[in-house]
């Protein structure tokens, strides 16, 4: 008898051991893609900052190339102003298609990786 509960003592020891170790390995992993996805947003962000920069400063030039060529002040400004006007309503009507869908589906592509860096097997 003694030694049957020596047994059921072990196994659930190790049933114990077994969880935590679970438990941890879960930890890591969500930790790892929550980092892998924050890495990513902010190397994303950081882009973003430097397509800005690079889109005002070429929007200033625009602008005052246009005022120079047509010989009013305010006119390369409109222009420009035009420009972005009209890329505003392309984008806003584009939006679910470029941005939003794939935004999503990136974000979940990332989240749902195997430990081996590749996809799941579950269609998406």
């Amino acid at each position: 008898m003694a030694a049957m509960e020596t047994t059921i003592r072990e196994l659930v020891s190790t049933a114990r051991e077994y969880v935590e170790v679970s438990v941890e390995s879960a930890k890591l992993t969500a930790a790892e893609k929550i980092s892998l996805l924050v890495s990513n947003l902010v190397a994303g962000a950081l882009v973003a900052l430097v397509f800005f920069f690079f889109l005002l400063f070429v929007s200033v030039a625009g602008a005052l190339a246009i005022s120079n060529w047509l010989q009013l002040p305010w006119a390369g400004w409109l222009a420009m102003g035009g420009v972005y006007l009209l890329a505003g309503i392309v984008v806003w009507m584009i939006k679910e298609q470029w941005i939003r869908i794939p935004v999503m589906n990136n974000i979940i592509q990332q989240l749902f990786k195997n430990d081996a860096g590749h996809e799941t097997d579950q269609e998406h």
